[in-house]
């Protein structure tokens, strides 16, 4: 089973559950944990800054931890953080954000990814 961390209540529970579920299992992960934090501007400028060594808010980030192929038990996947004053669309950042965690990366694929993206959107609505 996944395992969700929701902190903030920028989109209702279900909807962040189903999107994180859909994401993973596209990539074949049922099992481990992730989380999905809302956070304000000033805190993704912060680690937009820290992380990638870009200045401002952005939309999502996503921290991979547990990138094994094969895992050793329930994998810990990472942290999505997502700025709501600065995203068009929740519920694909969150679903962009945890295909990020499954190893997916739109800027080095043929479009896969956001393809995907748009998928598992369009299930969920």
């Amino acid at each position: 089973m996944l395992d969700v961390d929701v902190i903030g209540d920028a989109l209702p529970l279900g909807q962040v559950l189903e999107a994180c579920s859909l994401a993973a299992a596209s990539a074949g992960i049922d099992e481990g944990h992730l989380a999905v934090e809302f956070v304000d501007a000033g805190r993704i400028a912060e680690l937009n800054l820290e992380h990638r060594g870009k200045d401002g808010p952005t939309d999502v980030l996503s921290f991979p931890v547990d990138e094994r192929a094969e895992p050793v038990g329930p994998r810990e996947l990472g942290d999505v953080v997502i700025c709501p004053e600065h995203t068009e669309d929740l519920l694909e950042a969150v679903v962009h954000g945890v295909l990020h965690l499954t190893g997916m990366d739109h800027e080095s694929d043929d479009g896969e990814m956001l393809a995907l993206q748009a998928e598992i959107v369009g299930w969920i609505r």
